[in-house]
């Protein structure tokens, strides 16, 4: 049983890590790389496995975790923030992704994310350099075509902010374009329900500032957020579909403007902003002033991408299969950020992911230590790519491993939970046998996307997967010297129901069913720390709020080596 594991495993430990030691001294004079002390670190990321506390819709909780309970108790153990401004976002309201989880992870510190970003990248002038910028503009300009700007219409900063609308259609001119077309999202829900006014006013003020003989601009279509196009997780194509009649082809109940139909919708007092009803921008003939066609640009100027997905597949994707187009226009479409990094989603967007430098592996390879990096397809990306400060490739191949198990394919994942955890452990373990690594990274993908499916049985067997394969790692830790470091990059499959338990104390019927939810959460995330030469020596630091950034110099500390003053420090202290 797991929890005899280290005294049984103990009696062994003496003329084992005294032969390994010896190995390990001749590798180092040999400058071959090695650990200060003979022994290595393991980093487990359990993708989307956050720590809440309660029963109701809790994946992590239903789950049968001896594994996770026994490191707690034989271990050192804390939760981590992985959301909002610790992770670079730019407020606590911002749910943690997989992207920024492992840009923090890797990087050792926090850099901009998301808004901060893009205002950085505007303010310095870096945006309108950059070839993404330049190549809508010159596309436009070739084929004398429309550039369309697309999203969110309000100051709430989550999703969008009006003054990088306002600065890119002044930009627009100043680039010769000479004919733009906004597509308005009202807001009404980051912001005042009933605010769109305030922001149509400001807009209608600015394009009539800018309007010239050679410079048409205009609203073309419009409708409210939880209406039409911003949908996410698959939960309603309707309103992609809806949004994409009045941006695309045009079709639509005509307004003169954006303050004419403001005015006729509020008549119905019981409509708020997010739920305006789509409508197209008709000349004095009726007809609609903005349809996309062959030759135009368009720009969704959303930065997050969660609601910006689905409309960016419609205009990118050859098939899809959730609507009928009608037509797919030939675009040069470009995102204001790139809104999935497994999937490259958009291929082209204005601001790159931030510029991290002097990452975890860099420093290590410094020092000549070997690192092994592993997970299936879906998550692969993550422990390598974001990891390494939004690097492809090696960074020195000749101190790196990085193995890609494939993930299945032409199957959902809540059809088969366990994914390919126990490949993925297999590897590591092997490795770990072998003396092939000194630190090695491993991402389980199960907890993030059997959770995005919003099946909780499925999930909680993804969660007990998850759990075995950490025991299987225990033993090899104990019989290896190696430390384990278990956390998850973000929350997701803690918080299964888009409902509060209050009025539903008989969820766990059979006959129950809860509206799921699939998104990310804001929870903090499990640390777990388990040195299988005893944690008595260790103690957590004190004072420090702790974040997903702490890890780095957590890994430097236990292997003895000289701190990263650029980093933040370690979660644990020598006792």
């Amino acid at each position: 049983m797991i929890w005899n594991l280290p005294a049984r495993l103990s009696r062994k430990r003496g003329k084992r890590y005294q032969t390994e030691r010896e190995c390990q001294v001749a590798r180092r004079d040999k400058g071959e790389g090695v650990s200060m002390d003979g022994r290595r670190v393991l980093i487990v990321v359990m993708d989307g496995v956050g720590a809440r506390d309660g029963r109701f819709g809790n994946a992590v909780r239903l789950a049968w975790t001896p594994a996770m309970h026994w490191l707690q108790q034989h271990g050192l153990y804390t939760t981590l923030r992985a959301h909002g401004t610790a992770v670079g976002q730019p407020s606590d309201d911002d749910i943690g992704n997989s992207e920024v989880g492992h840009n923090a992870l890797g990087a050792g510190r926090v850099f901009d994310q998301g808004a901060k970003l893009v205002n950085t990248a505007m303010a310095s002038g870096r945006m309108f350099e950059g070839d993404t910028w330049k190549e809508i503009l010159r596309a436009v300009n070739t084929h004398g075509g429309t550039l369309h700007f697309l999203g969110l219409l309000s100051d709430g900063n989550f999703h969008s902010h009006e003054a990088h609308l306002h600065q890119m259609l002044t930009r627009a001119k100043q680039g010769g374009v000479k004919r733009v077309r906004v597509h308005v999202l009202f807001d009404g829900r980051d912001v005042g329900e009933k605010s769109a006014e305030v922001y149509v006013e400001r807009l209608e003020a600015l394009m009539e500032q800018l309007r010239a003989a050679d410079f048409d601009v205009a609203a073309a279509s419009g409708g409210g957020r939880m209406w039409i196009t911003m949908d996410r997780y698959g939960a309603d194509w309707g309103m992609v579909e809806r949004g994409w009649r009045v941006h695309v082809l045009g079709e639509g109940r005509p307004f003169p403007s954006l303050t004419a139909a403001l005015q006729e919708f509020r008549k119905d007092a019981t409509l708020t902003d997010q739920f305006l009803p789509e409508f197209v921008i008709a000349d004095s003939h009726g007809e609609a002033v903005g349809p996309i066609h062959d030759g135009d640009g368009v720009i969704c100027f959303n930065f997050r991408g969660d609601r910006a997905i689905e409309i960016t597949r419609a205009f990118c994707d050859a098939d899809l299969p959730y609507f009928d187009r009608q037509r797919q226009p030939k675009v040069f479409y470009a995102g204001m950020m790139e809104y999935d990094g497994d999937l490259k989603i958009p291929q082209r967007y204005l601001v790159s992911p931030p510029e991290i430098d002097h990452t975890l592996s860099e420093y290590l390879i410094e020092r000549k230590l070997r690192q092994f990096a592993c997970s299936e397809t879906q998550k692969f990306g993550h422990v390598t790519y974001f990891w390494n400060g939004n690097r492809s490739g090696y960074i020195d191949a000749s101190w790196e491993e990085y193995l890609d198990i494939p993930s299945d394919e032409g199957i959902s994942f809540e059809q088969r939970p366990w994914m390919k955890a126990c490949e993925i452990t297999e590897a590591a373990i092997a490795r770990m046998r072998a003396g092939r690594f000194d630190v090695g990274r491993i991402n389980f993908a199960n907890g993030d996307m059997v959770g995005h499916t919003g099946d909780l049985e499925a999930s909680v067997v993804a969660v007990s997967t998850i759990d075995l394969m950490l025991r299987k790692l225990i033993y090899a830790a104990e019989q290896t010297n190696t430390v384990l470091l278990v956390t998850a990059d973000h929350g997701n499959c803690e918080e299964m129901f888009d409902v509060p338990q209050n009025g539903h104390d008989n969820w766990e019927a059979l006959d129950v069913q809860l509206p799921p939810k699939t998104a990310h959460t804001l929870s903090p995330v499990p640390f777990y720390f388990y040195d299988p030469a005893g944690v008595t020596r260790y103690r957590l630091r004190q004072g420090t709020m702790f974040t997903l950034a702490n890890i780095a110099s957590t890994v430097i500390d236990l292997l003895d080596l000289e701190p990263c003053d650029l980093y933040q420090p370690s979660i644990i202290q020598r006792a």
